[in-house]
């Protein structure tokens, strides 16, 4: 390939991932807003023309998004929105606070100094998304946050595991994860998270991420039966 039609070639790749980007972006706006609620059937077509965008396009967002955990795909039936029973999600806090204390024990023990840092400033960082009410920024940085403790602790069997239960949890946990108090008291969890694996005290980093997941399990607890009350 001559290096005008590579480039051509390239840009066009650039911009097929940009709308795709864009387009997975939108659809899970339609997803967290409650446009399109859990057990809603997405289809494709439709999205495709409302969007004024191919259906590959969407095709490939609508892929990203499972891969998530925003969505899941049902063999002769279609792809829906997650649907997450109470009884699921409880029994996915469970085994996910006992990964995660697993792990930020491991941190504690196995985190180089510059490791420690970069964990310390991530948890400034979030601290700056919710004073300024930047709550999708928020959540990323959340995930990120967790994804460098498993990379971390070094452990490659507990982040396959921990990855499946995320997966699982996924869309349960964004929606709780909304309001500024809610991520006030989820950062300043972090923050002993952080403390702990800094001292390098391995129990104290233990209890800290378990009790973490414990405390977001009871925080969307109080959302469910505040909803179920209206």
């Amino acid at each position: 390939m001559d290096p005008v039609s590579r480039s051509a070639s390239l840009i066009s790749e650039r911009k097929l991932t940009s709308l795709t980007t864009i387009v997975a972006q939108e659809l899970e706006r339609l997803i967290i807003t409650g446009y399109l609620k859990p057990g809603d059937r997405v289809n494709e077509l439709r999205l495709a023309e409302d969007l004024n965008v191919s259906r590959g396009i969407v095709r490939e967002a609508r892929r990203g998004l499972e891969r998530a955990g925003l969505l899941t795909s049902i063999p002769n039936r279609g792809v829906f929105v997650k649907q997450v029973s109470k009884e699921e999600y409880i029994e996915n806090s469970d085994v996910r606070a006992y990964i995660t204390g697993f792990v930020c024990q491991l941190a504690a023990d196995r985190g180089s100094n510059e490791q420690k840092l970069k964990l310390r400033k991530l948890v400034s960082d979030m601290e700056l998304a919710i004073t300024e009410e930047r709550a999708q920024d928020y959540y990323q940085m959340n995930l990120d946050f967790h994804e460098y403790i498993l990379q971390v602790a070094n452990h490659k069997r507990a982040a396959d595991v921990y990855d499946d239960l995320v997966k699982d949890s996924h869309l349960v946990r964004k929606f709780t994860l909304k309001n500024q108090s809610a991520m006030f008291q989820s950062n300043d969890e972090h923050d002993k998270i952080v403390s702990a694996i800094e001292k390098g005290d391995v129990d104290a980093a233990y209890k800290a991420g378990f009790e973490h997941v414990k405390r977001g399990l009871v925080r969307w607890l109080s959302k469910e039966s505040l909803e179920e009350d209206k």
